[in-house]
């Protein structure tokens, strides 16, 4: 069975991203567990689509469609103001919207850097910041994608990378200040997975495929996701995902300094030197 189907536990989850990839999976998965998803993303026509699938398959699920770029201050203020009028009961955001951009930092687009720190930093601190107090009151929990980039400096991604080194070191923080109020807060950190991001975030001169992993390094989508579902629900701070992405993140969050940047200055690169954003 791809998808794990378990009793309704919450009466909202919030999913941003929830188009494609991690966040449709993650509409899958909570189908089963919610009275009400929540939507999240850019291509409404496309959650449009995955509301109707998701409604067939799960009698009397409410699904609400939320178009919202969250790279747009006022369009997130918007998501914002809407998602702290949902109506009480258990709460679950799963922060999973991200963009990525691959290549020499000198050569990056400014815009696209400020609309990748908008998405991956701000939007995740703000939704947060909004529907945490719900939740210490009414109980939930949160779910943040971050990457076993999180543990790493990675030339010629290096704007990802720190971005979601905020989001694990944000999520341990909050974990700690909401954990006797039994609000879980997990940090999500796989590596390589086909979700289409590297399309996306590879720039016109790179080679096909940003990331140097080998094929035995990808984690299947369903994998990523019942595990950090399931990492939530039994208080884990972080979740990697299989063993070799955990042998991973122990091995370079354990090396000294100089030896990591001696690994990732010798790594091997996908793009031509200055090239254009």
């Amino acid at each position: 069975m791809l998808w794990e189907n378990k009793a309704m536990k919450y009466a909202h989850a919030v999913i941003t991203g929830a188009s494609s990839g991690f966040g449709a999976a993650f509409a899958h998965r909570l189908a089963g567990e919610c009275a009400h998803l929540v939507l999240v993303a850019r291509r409404g026509e496309v959650m449009d689509a995955l509301a109707e699938e998701l409604c067939a398959a799960h009698g009397g699920l409410k699904v609400t469609v939320r178009p919202c770029d969250l790279s747009d201050t006022a369009a997130r203020e918007s998501l914002i103001r809407d998602l702290t009028r949902l109506p009480k009961g258990k709460l679950l955001l799963v922060n999973n919207a991200g963009l990525g951009d691959y290549g020499e930092y000198v050569a990056s687009a400014p815009e696209r850097n400020h609309r990748m720190l908008q998405v991956n930093v701000v939007a995740v601190a703000e939704l947060t910041r909004a529907l945490l107090p719900r939740m210490l009151e009414q109980g939930g929990g949160i779910i943040n994608i971050a990457s076993l980039a999180a543990d790493l400096f990675i030339p010629d991604f290096a704007v990802y990378a720190a971005s979601k080194a905020f989001v694990a070191s944000f999520s341990e923080a909050i974990r700690l200040e909401v954990r006797s109020a039994g609000v879980p807060v997990v940090a999500v950190c796989p590596g390589p997975v086909h979700t289409g991001f590297g399309d996306v975030a590879r720039r016109h001169g790179c080679t096909n495929g940003y990331s140097p992993f080998k094929k035995w390094f990808y984690t299947p989508i369903p994998t990523v996701v019942n595990g950090a579902v399931d990492a939530l629900e039994s208080g884990k701070a972080r979740y990697y995902p299989s063993l070799r992405i955990r042998m991973a993140g122990l091995l370079v969050r354990n090396l000294p300094l100089w030896v990591l940047r001696l690994v990732m200055g010798r790594r091997p690169r996908k793009v031509s030197s200055h090239d254009e954003a």
